[in-house]
């Protein structure tokens, strides 16, 4: 694992040599495929082997005491942290959406994507509950805020992945980022004037494409 997580992490999927993982390992390429099926198969073990880790430092960042909207912030602080800390991981999200390059996934391994993804969107979950049932949020479909929360967050993410995409954004990322949080949580919120959001800015056109160095 180790191996395979230096020469991915270097080279990216599709440039990764199988066999240069296996000679730093010390075994023979033959020993690579007695444990995984494909190259497909290493690449997402290597992605999801901080999982564990990952999913307990949330549960942390989940704990503050103070308001339900405090907790949901520590949570989005958490997630841009960890990406910014390690990106590397991130290309977990790649891999899942890419079976047609990568090749396709045994069904053991999307499970156990799923179950890391589900038990994560329970911490959010959780303090979402709380913040209903302390009478902070308004009764509201937790399950779904919990996803709609999720998924702005990697979408947003998955928007610094390219040059293109950067430069498409316009923005800089982590106060959009937190933006989009609170601009969610504001509209459950039983007193919106807990958040207040920044004023909208003024983009002009030229500034849609930026250059490399900005």
């Amino acid at each position: 694992m180790d191996a395979a997580r230096d020469v991915f992490f270097r080279d990216g999927f599709m440039r990764a040599n199988l066999d240069e993982m296996a000679e730093k390992a010390g075994v023979a390429k033959g020993t690579l495929y007695r444990y995984f099926a494909s190259k497909a198969d290493l690449y997402v073990a290597v992605l999801a082997d901080n999982l564990d880790i990952f999913l307990e430092r949330m549960e942390e960042a989940a704990k503050p005491s103070g308001s339900a909207l405090e907790q949901v912030r520590s949570i989005g602080r958490f997630y841009f942290a960890h990406w910014l800390e390690h990106p590397d991981y991130f290309q977990i999200f790649w891999a899942i959406d890419n079976e047609s390059v990568i090749g396709e996934l045994p069904r053991e391994v999307i499970d156990k994507i799923g179950g890391f993804w589900e038990a994560n969107l329970k911490v959010l979950h959780s303090v979402l509950e709380q913040g209903v049932a302390s009478g902070e949020f308004v009764a509201c479909d937790t399950w779904e805020i919990a996803n709609v929360l999720w998924s702005i967050a990697n979408s947003l993410i998955e928007s610094d992945s390219t040059k293109a995409r950067r430069q498409i954004r316009c923005r800089p990322l982590e106060p959009l980022y937190a933006h989009a949080i609170d601009t969610v949580v504001r509209g459950i919120l039983v007193d919106p004037s807990q958040v207040e959001l920044s004023p909208p800015a003024t983009i002009r056109p030229s500034t849609l494409v930026r250059h490399d160095s900005q």
